[in-house]
């Protein structure tokens, strides 16, 4: 099989993963999971692959990213399909504000909104290392690796359900510093879920320590969002 820097495939980012063209996005991921195995250093010391690893991260990111892969299809003259599963974007319908005191607007604020995501930012936050050091024992294992793959998506579902609950009810204006730490919380999470999950792909290290570092601000903001709901209901 021909080496991916060859000069014929440089020019294709379809040929350089070793797809076909209808591919759909987990066929996209699995072959660039394999290539990044093939030649990444820590499995292939003997190969110089600095510009092998270079053309398939660049083909991932075109093709892993709908937009981006659609205006690359067209540029070969490819017609776009459906590939996989499109979230319908539904406007949600605004809530009518009842007429409630302050009070009463941060008791349901408390239940409806504050109490879940903090049970979710459990399930997100107080995992990982565990996580990490199960996978330490062999990070190319494919079956270790599914577990952690598992793992991130636990946390990108509670973290899209959390969102649902951010936006649910307006703060009201006494809690308004505690849901800033809750929003900062969810942008590191965010921002963590896709740095674990870059790691899955090309098992750089850096992406894992990035997404940790990221975990950790997160829980800084849980913690002051934590403190900052005492304080308030002692008061």
């Amino acid at each position: 099989m021909a080496r991916t820097s060859d000069r014929t495939q440089q020019t294709n980012h379809y040929k350089i993963l070793r797809i076909g063209y209808s591919a759909d996005p987990a066929e996209v991921k699995s072959a660039y999971r394999g290539l990044v195995k093939e030649f990444h250093p820590d499995c292939n010391h003997h190969l110089d692959n600095h510009d092998d690893i270079a053309s398939i991260n660049l083909a991932y990111e075109v093709l892993s990213n709908p937009q981006s892969r659609a205006h690359y299809d067209r540029s070969l003259g490819i017609k776009n399909s459906p590939r996989g599963s499109q979230q319908s974007k539904r406007s949600a319908s605004p809530k009518r504000e009842h007429h409630l005191n302050e009070d009463q607007k941060l008791d349901r604020w408390f239940k409806q909104v504050y109490e879940p995501i903090i049970e979710m930012l459990e399930v997100i936050l107080d995992s990982l290392d565990e996580q990490i050091d199960d996978l330490a024992a062999d990070p190319y294992d494919d079956g270790l690796m599914e577990d952690f793959e598992d793992y991130i998506d636990e946390c990108r579902g509670s973290y899209a359900k959390a969102q649902i609950f951010f936006r649910a009810f307006p703060n009201p204006a006494s809690a308004a510093g505690i849901a800033s730490y809750l929003y900062h919380c969810l942008n590191a999470i965010s921002d963590g879920i896709e740095e674990l999950n870059y790691f899955t792909l090309n098992f750089d290290d850096r992406h894992l320590h990035t997404g940790q570092e990221l975990w950790r601000r997160a829980d800084e903001m849980r913690y002051c969002a934590q403190m900052g709901m005492q304080n308030l209901q002692s008061n």
